[in-house]
């Protein structure tokens, strides 16, 4: 069954649980590090968060949905940040208000790049098997799996149009540990002969299922083990209700390929506006 026409009214369901999922991540991070610097602020129907130096999390999402951008709440954010020496991110939908954008810009956000929304309507009928040798287990050892996606993550895909961000292994390691830990979190690995060879996790919020933490080890690429991991989230997120399934992507890239191939669809894109700080 195809996504849903996307409407305004599913973009804003789609980025409240977008909200959701960072607002649940920055808290598994305070939880985590108690004496770490950890912002959350609503605004506009979006939420920002600072989770410390370098992470992926710092940035505002989800806006233009819920009303009029404040501007002293906007500016009281950007000095945040600029405290922090961070820049400020923002992830504008694409059906969100245009009034967003337009106020980004004039106030010295510049366009840095897209990411793609995808979705497919749940359940999906006759996931693919396993290749044989192949196999997936839920939880099991944390180090294992955190080793295996942040591995994935430190050599991207050369496919599609490259990403304006890059993080320390040390940052990714911090930061995935921290969001698998929020509560509702569930984690996949993927092995071959036993052996680790990819990752992926899951979350659902609001009948929405969002599928992320997606990684496979250079090695073992090409060989169908993310497509195995997809079948296997989509088939759990469909028997825990959910109606709904998300990815995130990279504008062409492989991910985006291997989603539209298992009857994902484009939702919309997003904006990534950024202001440095100073």
């Amino acid at each position: 069954m195809p996504a849903p026409f996307c409407s305004v009214q599913w973009a804003a369901r789609i980025e409240a649980a977008e909200c959701g999922l960072l607002d649940a991540c920055a808290r598994a991070c305070a939880a985590r590090h108690p004496d770490q610097d950890v912002l959350l602020r609503e605004v506009a129907g979006g939420l920002a968060a600072y989770t410390g130096e370098g992470s992926p999390l710092n940035k505002l999402a989800g806006l233009g949905f819920g009303g009029e951008l404040d501007l002293d709440v906007l500016a009281q954010l950007e000095a945040h940040f600029a405290q922090q020496g961070a820049p400020l991110q923002v992830e504008v939908s694409t059906l969100a208000d245009p009034g967003v954008a337009q106020t980004l810009t004039r106030r010295g956000y510049a366009l840095v790049g897209f990411e793609n929304v995808l979705g497919c309507a749940l359940p999906v009928a006759d996931p693919p098997p396993a290749p044989a040798g192949s196999s997936i287990e839920e939880g099991g050892d944390a180090g294992t799996w955190l080793d295996v996606v942040v591995s994935g993550f430190q050599v991207p895909e050369e496919q599609g149009v490259a990403s304006h961000e890059e993080f320390p292994r040390e940052v990714l390691e911090r930061v995935i540990a921290d969001m698998t830990s929020a509560p509702g979190f569930r984690r996949y690995l993927a092995r071959r002969d036993g052996e680790p060879v990819g990752g992926a996790s899951l979350m659902i919020t609001d009948g929405i299922a969002q599928l992320c933490g997606s990684a496979t080890l250079p090695a073992q690429r090409r060989r169908g083990v993310q497509t195995t991991l997809l079948a296997r989230r989509l088939t759990d997120a469909a028997a825990a209700g959910a109606e709904l399934a998300l990815i995130i992507t990279r504008p062409g890239s492989k991910s985006q390929e291997n989603a539209e191939r298992r009857g994902f669809r484009l939702l919309y894109p997003r904006a990534v506006l950024l202001r440095q700080p100073g």
